[in-house]
């Protein structure tokens, strides 16, 4: 067996372990499976979300850095709301 055979085996086993100590871990009982991300309910328009750049009709983000810094915000944001003496 080669390494990157190895590698990819190590990968997907791990993968299965974190996947199943996050599906034991006791939530809270308001908590969702996964929490959505805010930039998944907005619509495309033709433009970046977050610096207004084009983009293309099917795209929100122009790139990844655009894309995180959009919900590191809206995080940020939701903190504040929900502590307003922050």
């Amino acid at each position: 067996m080669c390494c990157h055979a190895l590698g990819v085996i190590l990968g997907t086993i791990q993968e299965s372990l974190q996947e199943k100590e996050a599906a034991s871990e006791p939530r809270p009982a308001g908590a969702a499976a996964t929490p959505a991300r805010p930039r998944h309910s907005l619509q495309p328009k033709g433009s970046c979300w977050y610096c207004d750049k084009p983009v293309d009709n099917v795209r929100r983000f122009c790139g990844k850095e655009c894309a995180d810094a959009f919900d590191e915000e809206a995080e940020y944001n939701a903190d504040a709301a929900a502590d307003p003496e922050r």
